[in-house]
């Protein structure tokens, strides 16, 4: 067996949700070429549901801009609801615990102590500035698809975080965003058939930021697979 560490392997186990980024830009190309290897992505019987909307510069600014507005308003739980649900309606254990920690490992890096409502309403907010990426990403797919179609979404924006890894850049996937569905397809001008799913930031991680020394726990292969016939 080789001792050359694998690539692929590389990237995958370096990926990592970053949530501070430097202002260094990411050029078109390289974004292009990240979506391209990404559009590899398998999905069923080839339909490729997957749409991105690749914000930078004074484009992203305004969307952020409008986000922010509606997060800022009173009762916007009630006004704004996601096209595609994400999170169950009900948390149990072990999902309910593992959100918890992650929550306040983060919010120990950052100095938010328990109870501080406004600095993590302030620390939630980040994700509508896409964290200051230099690139931020709205995914959308067509209403009219099911769980397959989100299945096949899922693997393409994998592949994207994947392949921006390969060349030395960050992503934080930002399931936020969908709730401001209908603010987001004014900005961008989306059709009525198209729902919002994630957002998502892409740049150079910032070395120097203590949220991004976060570092998330997983099972081990035991905790989650059963083998048989081996």
């Amino acid at each position: 067996m080789s001792s050359t560490p694998n690539p692929v392997d590389a990237a995958i186990s370096t990926r990592r949700s970053v949530r501070a980024f430097l202002p260094t830009p990411v050029p078109r190309a390289t974004v292009e070429e990240i979506l391209a290897v990404a559009s590899r992505a398998p999905s069923g019987t080839n339909i490729q549901p997957w749409k991105v909307h690749v914000l930078a510069g004074e484009a992203k600014v305004e969307l952020s801009r409008r986000v922010m507005a509606a997060f800022d308003e009173p009762d916007q739980a009630e006004k704004y609801t996601e096209p595609f649900p994400y999170y169950p309606a009900q948390w149990v254990s072990p999902y309910v615990d593992r959100r918890r920690k992650i929550g306040w490992d983060m919010y120990g890096l950052v100095g938010i102590a328990k109870g501080d409502t406004a600095a993590m309403r302030a620390q939630s907010a980040r994700n509508y500035v896409f964290f200051d990426a230099p690139v931020g990403l709205i995914f959308t797919m067509d209403r009219m698809m099911r769980v397959g179609g989100y299945i096949d979404c899922a693997m393409f924006m994998e592949n994207i975080m994947i392949a921006a890894r390969g060349r030395g850049l960050d992503t934080c996937p930002q399931q936020a965003f969908s709730r401001f569905h209908t603010v987001i397809a004014d900005a961008l001008a989306l059709p009525d058939n198209e729902g919002v799913i994630c957002g998502m930031a892409l740049g150079h991680a910032d070395p120097d930021a203590p949220i991004n020394r976060l570092v998330t726990e997983r099972e081990p292969v035991s905790g989650f697979a059963t083998f048989r016939g081996f």
